[in-house]
């Protein structure tokens, strides 16, 4: 099968995003498909990258390190066409998902969708939420996902958004998963050592853009109470984002700048020694619509503490591997719990083998897969009868 996949969001920028594209793409490779990815230009990107295709593009308004294509609709049929296309796979409702919906159109191949974001949570990178409203989301998402063949939700939580959006095209439950590969070594102790911390420190971990929807403010609000009860804990900050000062600015404040390390931004290969070497990941978030960092973590053996939500819910279970929380000010003893919580190693390491398989990236692929071939089908038998896809959007 030769499959289009079409982003504005791809490597070398660093996302979930980008991530969950590049994991699908050497899945569906490994599977024997031919895959292209159809994205945005980008400064740091590599020109003569194999197999891909880069339309002229923009930074996207405030949110500079994210781009839009402006032009390239022209170039994106006639190397679809080159490539003989059996499926377009949109990731973005924006410029290279219009682009791909078009290309779909013109050589008359199915369009599948995933719905990776949820933008009620970013409306304030867009004249700081003044001028896009949720409804304003509601009518995108229902527009763009009904004229598809069918949607890729990553989670429980972004399927029953889309339903209160009267989305009504099939919807399949996808979680993105994690190359085990990756996350097999033990880097805790090299780490440890690097940051100048012991083996008896205990160290919570926040790994995420440093921004606003990310609420890594409720995390260092949360730390006096921590250090109270642990004079020697420490928080490590992996990232980079616009609130980097910000929280340079509050950590002062709560002059707990002597239990605070920021780290900065991190290769991806280099990402799993910091899972590793923390007693717990830590996440404020509300906005994460599968939580990428929550499965990588896991992946790495370390538990998690993070906002209860239907997908939080799902992922820890009976609290295995970490512990929900509901307010932010019910964070400190969330963490407290967990960190003197005592765990049965043997009867957990059962636990998360059966755990990995489900979060790992062949299990993303195979699933992917078996719904490219349920759209197909479908869309073959509509073509061979002379039916039209109804468009049941409002």
């Amino acid at each position: 099968m030769n499959i289009g996949l079409f982003t504005d969001t791809y490597l070398p920028q660093v996302s979930g995003v980008a991530t969950s594209i590049k994991t699908l793409k050497d899945e569906l490779e490994k599977n024997g498909h031919r895959v292209t990815i159809f994205t945005t230009t980008d400064p740091n990107a590599d020109e003569n990258e194999p197999n891909i295709v880069r339309l002229t593009s923009i930074p996207f308004f405030s949110f500079k390190d994210r781009r839009i294509a402006v032009s390239g609709s022209h170039t994106a049929v006639k190397k679809a066409k080159e490539y003989e296309l059996d499926l377009i796979h949109t990731q973005t409702e924006f410029s290279l998902g219009l682009t791909g919906k078009q290309v779909a159109k013109h050589l008359k191949i199915p369009c599948i969708h995933t719905y990776h974001t949820m933008y009620e949570d970013y409306l304030h990178y867009i004249a700081k939420g003044k001028i896009v409203k949720p409804y304003h989301v509601k009518l995108l998402a229902r527009y763009f996902c009904n004229q598809t063949d069918g949607v890729i939700a990553p989670s429980e939580r972004v399927l029953e958004q889309l339903r209160t959006y009267e989305v009504v095209r099939p919807i399949e439950i996808i979680p993105t998963g994690v190359v085990l590969t990756d996350f097999n070594l033990d880097h805790k102790k090299d780490i440890r050592q690097e940051l100048g911390f012991t083996n008896d420190t205990p160290i919570i971990l926040s790994l995420s853009r440093l921004s606003q929807e990310k609420n890594i403010t409720a995390i260092l609000k949360a730390m006096p109470e921590l250090i109270q009860a642990k004079p020697n804990l420490q928080l490590v900050i992996v990232g980079k984002g616009p609130q980097k000062a910000e929280l340079e600015d509050l950590a002062v404040k709560l002059q707990i700048t002597e239990h605070l390390t920021f780290i900065g931004e991190k290769e991806r290969q280099e990402v799993p020694a910091y899972y590793a070497m923390a007693d717990l990941f830590v996440s404020a978030s509300e906005s994460e619509s599968q939580g990428l960092t929550y499965i990588e973590s896991l992946a790495c053996g370390t538990n998690i503490i993070a906002k209860q939500n239907v997908y939080t819910e799902g992922l820890i279970g009976t609290g295995d591997f970490g512990q929900l929380f509901l307010d932010d000010t019910d964070l400190a003893k969330t963490i407290l719990n967990e960190l003197d919580r005592p765990k049965n190693e043997a009867e957990l390491a059962e636990k998360r083998s059966k755990l990995l398989y489900d979060i790992s990236s062949e299990a993303f692929g195979n699933h992917v897969l078996s719904f490219y071939q349920t759209v197909i089908d479908e869309y073959e038998y509509k073509e061979r009868r002379g039916l039209k896809i109804i468009k049941l959007y409002k």
